[in-house]
């Protein structure tokens, strides 16, 4: 993993006071809904509130208790929370799970790709694990059907594999099933316009790879549920016809319900890397999505709307370089 830039000199602030703005930028209620970034409450009946995050390096450069405690107060706000990007050297984790109410609990997996590990929070009062858990491989006799190819121009190469396999989990919510594939998709070399072909091309394979096994699970006649998701950053440039991730990731049939704020889930404001995927049956039952842009609010008082540098480097190194996307799911 590499560690983003620190911030120099050091930032250091009042927890609460960030923690205070990004609450209030939360409820606050705006005349155009793409400017709301109201996030529904938890403990719904028949509803689950669902989110997932890439945590910067989260481990890696080390983040401070203050730090810890504005990202534990934005994952308190859902009940399940797909987390990206977390470590090998687990102490930030660990320090993010003590600074949660008791009623949060996690599962994780093993380093993969990067040096990284995919993780699960859920809140112990409304969800427990399911009985399935795992992560998604493809085993070699099944790669040659990983293929894809829609007149984009992009290398012909073939599928090795994923290089972080989609962390697999199930939950039960009021005796409902739900089953969801924590993903990160290889970003690879962007050093040279071959690698940077070659490493779009691998992506659109793994997109494609994670899209058909929704899909052939969700058919099998032995499937667990055929509520399924896939979530998580995708790398994913943009979401719409034409992008070669996209048109991978839908490919067989799961679908990107829409967010009203309509804002990339990166920092920098250019991509929409982060993404909740679901199989068909589960899109009437999306009641409402959005992305959560804490950059907007958090440390107001170093803002500088004429140099904006080092205000997005300590945005991006003590938080994120990932918004949080999350969902409102039905059943």
């Amino acid at each position: 993993m590499r560690s983003l830039t620190k911030p120099n000199p050091e930032f250091t602030y009042d927890a609460a006071v960030q923690i205070a703005a990004l609450i209030a930028h939360r409820d606050r209620v705006h005349a155009d809904p793409a400017d709301s970034r109201q996030i529904p409450d938890v403990g719904q009946a028949g509803h689950v509130l669902i989110a997932t995050w890439n945590i910067a390096n989260f481990g890696q450069h080390k983040r401070r208790d203050i730090d810890i405690a504005v990202i534990a107060e934005i994952i308190s706000w859902f009940e399940i929370i797909a987390i990206q990007e977390v470590a090998d050297n687990l102490i930030d984790f660990e320090k993010l799970m003590a600074v949660l109410p008791n009623h949060f609990s996690y599962i994780f997996n093993d380093k993969a790709g990067n040096g990284e590990r995919a993780a699960y929070v859920f809140d112990t009062r409304r969800v427990r694990l399911g009985a399935k858990m795992g992560e998604v491989g493809v085993v070699e006799s099944d790669r040659d059907n990983i293929t894809f190819d829609d007149g984009d121009g992009l290398p012909n190469v073939a599928f090795q594999g994923y290089n972080r396999n989609p962390l697999l989990c199930s939950f039960e919510i009021e005796n409902h099933r739900l089953l969801m594939a924590n993903c990160h998709l290889l970003y690879g070399p962007q050093d040279t316009a071959q690698n940077r072909a070659l490493s779009l091309k691998q992506r659109q394979l793994e997109a494609y790879a994670i899209s058909r096994w929704c899909d052939l699970r969700r058919k099998s006649k032995n499937a667990w549920t055929k509520n399924i998701m896939a979530v998580g950053d995708f790398n994913l440039p943009h979401a719409n016809d034409g992008d070669p991730i996209f048109e991978a990731l839908l490919d067989r049939g799961l679908r990107l319900p829409q967010h009203e704020t309509r804002i990339p889930t990166n920092v920098s404001d250019s991509h929409d890397y982060d993404q909740i995927a679901v199989t068909p049956g589960l899109v009437q039952q999306t009641v409402d999505t959005g992305v959560f842009d804490f950059d907007a609010v958090v440390f107001g008082e170093i803002w500088d709307a004429n140099a904006t540098s080092y205000w997005r480097t300590c945005a991006k190194y003590y938080v994120s370089d990932h918004r949080p996307l999350w969902m409102l799911l039905k059943f």
